[in-house]
């Protein structure tokens, strides 16, 4: 009996093929439009995290577990005595997922050139291993990185607007020491680094770890943060929980966060997107229906003689029903063959090449992080999946009235003509 209904399913669809191909596009469009829409979010949360976590932060961060929320110059991996930060460095990136790992150290200091002086974040790097794991200071907008034992340093762009800087000039850093003294010295400018955060452009001096802890009178083995970069930001946390383990981070007493926890903003943002991919389904699937529902109503009222007939001639209501339901499975599955041949090389494209909206809507700062926005989309299987069942529902709910009103037909008085 299916079988059956299916078939006529099928041939009463080339009855009249204008309206069945019409009718297929919509549910095509609609199929397109929930695929793209839930692939553009997901693009947005992608990008804004690889955003966030790849260019300065990385996406964990381990530290003291004393470091945050202070941040003081004292609180160090190991505590006063520090530790082993090739050891840590080398457990780190003996997991599958890590891509790079860096070691920093961070203080506070003022940063003076001629007469003019701002205060500003002195942080310490392994350069080498920094473009590795972030991108701020590669490329640099003008100059080199800094060597170790040469006294130099890479300024913000703003900094250097604000200092009158330029690649060569030279100037003084003075800082507060962990012993109590100041330290204080002269550094070349070998570079200016651009990001595009204002904040940190205007804010931030960069110079070899090594250098950096002579200044501020930190051991080398006395380290504020190991920054880890891994292959796939959506599972920073499972990553962290292992690296957790390996380092035996409880008995030393240090802290290993993936950004979803030092970010926990932009985690919320992204859960928020993922929790928007259903309204986008219903939605635009139910504006779909009323369209196909109307003209689904309209070809059973033109062949209400035909069902009158079915009907008289001993065909059940319920067949009547099936009839015009397997009609609407049909036009469905055309709908979807429609929708994918249409979607799946845009998606592709847009995965691999998106096309840049800069030039429209230019650079956007999102929660302090910076976006380039763009057409790309993500690849989001169970959201295509629902996409494909909810096509195949909404052409079966917008034919349900239309059939049940054919199943309705009143044979003797619709074949008299009245």
């Amino acid at each position: 009996m299916t079988g059956r209904l299916w078939r006529i399913g099928w041939r009463n669809l080339g009855r009249n093929r204008k309206r069945t191909v019409l009718t297929a596009l919509g549910l095509g469009v609609g199929y397109f439009s929930v695929v793209f829409m839930v692939g553009w979010a997901e693009g947005v949360s992608t990008g804004l995290v690889e955003n966030a976590t790849s260019l300065i932060s990385g996406q964990i961060e381990i530290h003291d577990a004393d470091y945050r929320p202070e941040r003081s110059l004292y609180e160090t991996i190991g505590g006063r005595e520090g530790a082993d930060v090739g050891e840590i460095l080398r457990t780190i990136e003996a997991d599958p997922s890590v891509v790079a790992a860096a070691p920093r150290v961070y203080a506070s200091g003022l940063v003076s050139s001629g007469e003019a002086t701002s205060a500003g974040i002195l942080l310490g790097v392994d350069p080498e291993r920094e473009v590795a794991l972030t991108r701020f200071l590669d490329p640099l907008a003008a100059g080199r990185l800094p060597a170790a034992g040469r006294y130099e340093a890479v300024v913000g762009d703003e900094m250097a607007r604000q200092l009158e800087l330029s690649v060569g000039d030279e100037l003084i850093v003075v800082a507060s020491a962990a012993d109590g003294s100041m330290g204080n010295d002269l550094y070349t400018v070998t570079g200016i680094f651009r990001t595009g955060l204002l904040e940190f452009d205007a804010g931030t001096l960069v110079m070899p770890v090594a250098d950096l802890q002579t200044l501020v009178v930190l051991d080398p083995g006395r380290v504020h943060e190991v920054a880890v970069s891994t292959d796939d930001p959506s599972q920073a946390d499972l990553t962290a929980t292992r690296l957790a383990a390996a380092l035996d981070a409880p008995e030393r007493a240090m802290s290993v966060a993936p950004w979803m926890e030092l970010n926990p903003v932009l985690a919320q943002y992204v859960a928020l997107a993922d929790a928007t991919y259903w309204i986008f389904i219903v939605l635009i699937y139910s504006v779909a229906s009323f369209g196909i529902a109307n003209t689904t109503l309209m070809a059973t009222f033109e062949r209400r003689r035909e069902f009158a007939v079915m009907l008289a001639l001993g065909a059940s209501p319920r067949s009547v029903v099936g009839t015009v339901l397997s009609e609407a499975v049909a036009t469905g599955v055309i709908g979807l063959g429609l929708g994918t041949a249409v979607t799946v090389p845009l998606m592709v494209w847009f995965s691999t090449a998106p096309p840049d909206l800069a030039w429209l809507y230019g650079n956007l700062t999102v929660e302090g992080v910076l976006l380039t926005p763009s057409l790309r989309v993500g690849t989001n299987v169970p959201a295509w999946t629902w996409a494909t069942i909810g096509l195949i529902v909404t052409a079966l709910v917008s034919a349900l009235y239309p059939a049940l009103r054919a199943a309705r037909v009143p044979p003797a008085d619709t074949l008299s003509g009245l």
